[in-house]
């Protein structure tokens, strides 16, 4: 343990010597980590942040909607249906960690404040307390406060900035009931989400109970219930196990796997209410296929950098070698060992990749900042793979270790081969300069 104490100790004072020499590398290390920890935390931020939009708008990561031809109020699940279907998520034991109910009216939602009307997409009735998951993780103009009656709304951004209203304004939501006749009610802004995302522009939360109301159904009847599981990768097969265990207890649409045939399975006719089960990428799929272009993209960068980091490691330590030839010679007629001298070079290796990797990341940190200055607005709905607006980085422990480890995978590729040739030849061809 001491000798190997004196020879790394050797190989660090080695390193400071020759830092000239290995100047190069040490920028083209630096150079390639930052960009490849650059383009992993920004893929991976990306992911996550259209996650979570998706995961926030369809409320969870499985979710059973409710569809009944025989109500005009189409997105519909009656309180013995929800009793059913809560009931086979306890059977199933896909155990998830919250769970909401929420009613969806997604038809001619209006907005009204002095006058002045705006369509809403989607009017959201939620339980609050049940969803302050949710809520704690959007961005508000302005504090929001709590506790949430059944007389507040929430409304995003740009609705409120183009109503003129501010918090604790009073505004008039207009909609109609399952029979077709306009109603409306009173709410006050209890909320303003900054979100010009396609899921949050025309979009407001009000309380489920008095949505419900509104529109002539029961207190505990909903549209959809959905479920947040600890562990998100294992929605598919929850939702496989969740449809084996309903399918007997009530009417239950096939399992489909993207938007294309969700519609078409929908156009099929059926008596009373039938549930669909639902992951994210069901909903996601054109933006699935858009993130895989990406990710195309993405590991070619990827892998451009990691053969960046082959060749220039190969190259200059190629060169460093020869250049340190006579030197190792030296050190071999001294009494070194051949293994002694290659354990000081891969020292010297194994020090400068630590210097470089830390100088990479916090360069990659750098380009993250200035990335974030950027503006996508040219990019049509690109909003949704933005945090507020911005490019962020999301640096996950998994990933930053595996490039680390690739990049140091890479490096002894390339100096262990030209250090065992160097220190392997005899020791008149490394006093002569004998070339490698």
């Amino acid at each position: 343990m001491e000798k190997i104490k004196l020879l790394a100790n050797l190989g660090f004072k080695y390193l400071s010597r020759h830092k000239r020499r290995y100047a190069f590398l040490f920028a083209a290390l630096v150079f390639c980590f930052a960009v490849v920890t650059f383009i992993t935390s920004s893929k991976d931020s990306m992911y996550n942040n259209v996650y979570y939009s998706a995961q926030s708008h369809y409320a969870g990561d499985i979710i059973a909607v409710g569809y009944n031809n025989d109500n005009s109020f189409s997105n519909y699940l009656g309180s013995d249906d929800v009793k059913s279907i809560l009931e086979a998520v306890d059977e199933s034991g896909i155990k998830p960690i919250f769970t909401v109910k929420r009613t969806y009216y997604n038809t001619t939602g209006i907005v009204y404040f002095n006058g002045t009307p705006v369509f809403q997409k989607y009017i959201i009735g939620c339980d609050w307390n049940d969803e302050s998951h949710l809520f704690s993780k959007m961005d508000f103009l302005s504090q929001i406060n709590y506790p949430l009656t059944d007389n507040c709304i929430v409304i995003s951004a740009p609705v409120a900035e183009y109503l003129n209203a501010r918090s604790g304004d009073v505004v008039t939501l207009e909609i109609e009931n399952k029979w077709g006749q306009k109603n409306t009610g009173d709410f006050i802004i209890n909320g303003i989400v900054r979100d010009f995302s396609i899921f949050g522009y025309f979009k407001v939360f009000v309380s489920r109970q008095k949505l419900n109301r509104m529109i002539y159904i029961n207190d505990d009847d909903c549209s959809v219930i959905g479920f947040f599981l600890n562990n998100p990768s294992s929605a598919e097969s929850k939702r496989i196990a969740l449809q084996d265990v309903l399918k007997n207890k009530m009417q239950t649409g096939p399992l489909v796997y993207n938007r294309d045939e969700r519609s078409r399975k929908l156009t099929n006719d059926w008596v009373g209410t039938k549930v669909f089960l639902y992951t994210l990428p069901v909903y996601l799929s054109e933006v699935s296929d858009l993130m895989g272009a990406m990710d195309m993209v993405a590991y070619f960068l990827y892998g451009i950098m990691l053969v960046i980091i082959l060749v220039s490691a190969s190259v200059t330590y190629r060169l460093i070698l020869h250049e340190r030839i006579r030197e190792i010679g030296i050190m071999r007629s001294i009494g070194f060992y051949s293994n002694d001298v290659k354990l000081i070079l891969w020292t010297e290796i194994f020090i400068l990749a630590l210097i470089s990797i830390a100088a990479g990341f916090v360069f990659s940190l750098i380009l993250s900042i200035g990335a974030s200055f950027i503006s996508f607005s040219w990019f049509p709905s690109f909003e949704i793979f933005l945090k507020n607006g911005k490019l962020t980085p999301l640096f996950l422990i998994d990933t930053v270790i595996l490039n680390i480890v690739l990049t140091l995978v890479i490096l002894v590729l390339a100096v262990v081969f030209p250090a065992e040739r160097a220190c392997g030849k005899k020791l008149p061809s490394l006093l002569s300069g004998e070339s490698l």
